[in-house]
């Protein structure tokens, strides 16, 4: 009796399902920020939790910069009187 398994495994191996994966080396690779920094604009205290993560910042007074995840950094972008930190230094 002969096996008919190889010859439908063959004919389902087509040169598109062969595809070559790209060495790791040669893959563009950005490394995600750890932080990104915040800078509070208003005058008073502040204390905002992050929905990602559930992390209070706590911002105290005019120019104060907390390190912020990256997760929660959309969210803290709307906050009003908040503004992220190009570049870590401002």
């Amino acid at each position: 009796m002969t096996c008919c398994g190889k010859k439908r495994a063959a004919f389902h191996e087509t040169p598109a399902t062969r595809r070559s994966i790209e060495p790791l080396e040669k893959a563009s690779i950005v490394p995600r920020p750890t932080q990104v920094d915040f800078e509070y604009l208003g005058g008073t205290v502040m204390t905002v939790v992050g929905p990602v993560t559930g992390r209070s910042y706590r911002f105290v007074g005019y120019g104060a910069r907390v390190k912020v995840d990256p997760r929660d950094r959309l969210s803290l972008s709307s906050v009003p009187n908040l503004r992220p930190v190009k570049n870590g230094s401002g």
